[in-house]
């Protein structure tokens, strides 16, 4: 599929030029005892340590670029300028298919973010992947998720740590709807085994 050259969405909003980065401390001093319990928890968790002691110094993040005008991805950017042009996709995919059910689609934002950034749903953090929070209807994305797919790729699958199917049930999900052109046959809640 060639995406070059196509749409890409207006609905981007791009917070990684802020940070987005927790405030150690919120002002308050962090003592050794808060950053050996945000060093072990981090290791056992696997929680990006820099989330960590801002949210046990009571500290929070940077306030994002909420109030700002969506922005385009910038010339030359991309990775975010495919993830712009894919949401663009799926506006007009999903707009079409809700207008054609009697329904109306309402897009979401896409926010392009740098190691944390703070949602509706809690705080987003790169080490989550991509994620939808439908209380504020974003999208957010560190893009440096790509990077972290081409090194995974290169290890072991760990199948068990699957959150959203293996790559199996999804694609023969997505084949099952593709080949029906209904959204009715993907319906997985309804499925007696995913």
């Amino acid at each position: 599929m060639k995406w070059e050259g196509q749409r890409r969405s207006d609905n981007v909003e791009d917070r990684r030029a802020g940070g987005g980065l927790p405030r150690l401390g919120g002002g308050r001093g962090i003592g050794l005892g808060t950053i050996v319990i945000a060093l072990v928890a981090g290791w056992l968790f696997g929680i990006n340590l820099l989330t960590l002691l801002g949210l046990l110094g009571g500290g929070d993040l940077a306030p994002p670029a909420a109030e700002a005008p969506a922005t385009a991805p910038p010339p030359g950017d991309t990775q975010a300028t495919f993830v712009a042009t894919v949401l663009a996709d799926t506006e007009d995919v999903w707009g079409a298919l809700m207008r054609a059910g009697g329904a109306a689609y309402r897009e979401p934002k896409l926010v392009l973010f740098r190691d944390a950034t703070r949602s509706a749903c809690g705080v987003g953090q790169a080490a989550m992947g991509p994620f939808y929070c439908p209380a504020d209807e974003k999208v957010c994305i560190d893009l440096g998720f790509f990077d972290t797919l081409q090194r995974r790729s290169q290890g072991h699958v760990v199948p068990g740590s699957f959150t959203r199917g293996t790559s199996a049930q999804r694609q023969r999900w997505l084949q099952r709807g593709y080949a029906s052109g209904s959204l009715d046959q993907c319906d997985t809640f309804a499925a007696a085994t995913f």
